[in-house]
């Protein structure tokens, strides 16, 4: 008995450490099924690249913003984002394809995304970039792309070739959403990653579905803040909630944010009648417990907030700030420390948590923000309004991390 438990308790360990940081928990919803009719993209970004911002770009025949490592100063790569035609792409990383190919041309992901984002239009556009690509194409990823006349699909790539799924079709995605983690609908059983997280990420949307709560919001403020765990049926924020321990430490690797998560982006796009110049940008940059989340548009230029972007230190400051907070979610960092997660930090029975008290500043955020968006669609978007709106947004977040913790 001694000898099997042991057997397990290897076996667990060794699963720990396998479990790739380049894992994303990603979803699109058709705007067919949501309530205003815009369609909603949504990537919650794990990886080693702990420290994010936005960029702007003018180096294609469209201009976008895109989600970037800092120290990719140049924005080399991206790893979500949205261009001036209201095309926008994500991806979350395969690991059930490719597993006969013997080529060692791969992880070209960001590159591809910044490809598509320069060029890049239509689902349609995507398709034939992709199959005019070279081949092998260092690929092994789920991409989640939606544009500004309704089309909203998964393309799960390989090096050879892709398959499309269709969100707008209803014998695809008959509730009009497709969830997708880190294994593939068409690769070997179960030599994926990311099951239980696709779970959790299910029960969020599918709870949502039924009871008329599925849109862009939730995604932001529940979803990628999720503390639901599907196998173990529990859900951790409650647990904090009820807990007299002070540390409470809960092993978190399956949950949908985890130490590796690094930001989270939601992008709503626009009906078809409406200007690509209203697709919306959310982003949660830097550790989603701890971070608040902000909108951008490419229509508002290259002069988007401070907050989002390289400083002199080529670091983001919300980034920066929500690392920071996140050090208290995670004191152990020796060995396997890093796993386990102080919940009580972030949520407590006084509602004193770092979560709960960014809560409020982060509904101001989307309150104005609704409340500008409600006046452009009547009046018109420009740049000047978004630049004001990002200058008021710079104001807000900076003077509220620092009021409530010296930041």
């Amino acid at each position: 008995m001694m000898k099997t438990t042991k057997t397990l308790f290897l076996s667990l360990a060794t699963l720990i450490v396998a479990v790739p940081a380049l894992s994303c928990t990603t979803a699109i919803i058709s705007g067919k099924y949501t309530a205003d009719g815009r369609p909603v993209l949504w990537k919650h970004r794990d990886t080693d690249q702990l420290h994010n911002q936005l960029m702007y770009f003018r180096d294609g025949r469209y201009n976008y913003i895109g989600l970037v490592n800092s120290d990719d100063p140049e924005g080399s790569q991206v790893w979500a984002g949205t261009n001036s035609a209201g095309f926008a792409i994500m991806n979350a990383a395969l690991y059930d394809v490719n597993l006969d190919d013997n080529t060692d041309y791969s992880d070209r992901e960001g590159y591809v995304m910044k490809k598509a984002l320069q060029q890049c239009a239509t689902l349609e556009d995507f398709e034939e970039m992709l199959r005019q690509m070279d081949k092998p194409m260092g690929l092994a990823s789920s991409f989640g792309v939606i544009d500004a006349r309704g089309g909203a699909a998964y393309y799960e790539v390989d090096n050879q070739d892709f398959v499309k799924y269709d969100v707008n079709d209803r014998k695809t995605a008959p509730h009009g959403y497709i969830i997708r983690s880190n294994f593939s609908y068409r690769g070997k059983k179960d030599e994926g990653y990311g099951y239980i997280r696709y779970q959790n990420a299910l029960h969020h949307f599918d709870l949502a579905d039924a009871t008329g709560n599925l849109n862009y919001r939730t995604i932001i403020q529940e979803f990628s803040r999720s503390t639901y765990h599907s196998l173990l049926g529990k859900d951790y924020k409650e647990i904090a909630i009820n807990s007299d321990q002070d540390p409470h430490f809960l092993h978190a690797a399956d949950l949908i944010v985890r130490h590796s998560s690094a930001s989270a982006v939601v992008i709503k796009g626009v009906k078809k009648e409406e200007s690509p110049d209203y697709t919306t940008m959310w982003t949660l940059l830097g550790y989603p417990y701890t971070t608040v989340a902000c909108p951008v548009w490419v229509k508002g230029g290259d002069q988007l907030p401070d907050i989002l972007t390289g400083n002199a230190e080529g670091k983001a400051p919300l980034c920066e700030m929500a690392l920071t907070l996140k050090e208290e979610a995670y004191p152990i960092q020796r060995g396997s420390g890093p796993e386990y997660i102080n919940i009580k930090a972030l949520f407590n029975d006084e509602e004193a948590g770092i979560t709960q008290k960014l809560r409020p500043v982060e509904d101001k955020i989307f309150q104005t923000t609704t409340e500008k968006l409600s006046k452009w669609r009547k009046e018109g978007i420009t740049k000047e309004g978004i630049g004001e709106l990002y200058q008021w947004l710079n104001n807000h977040v900076s003077m509220k991390y620092e009021r409530i913790y010296g930041l």
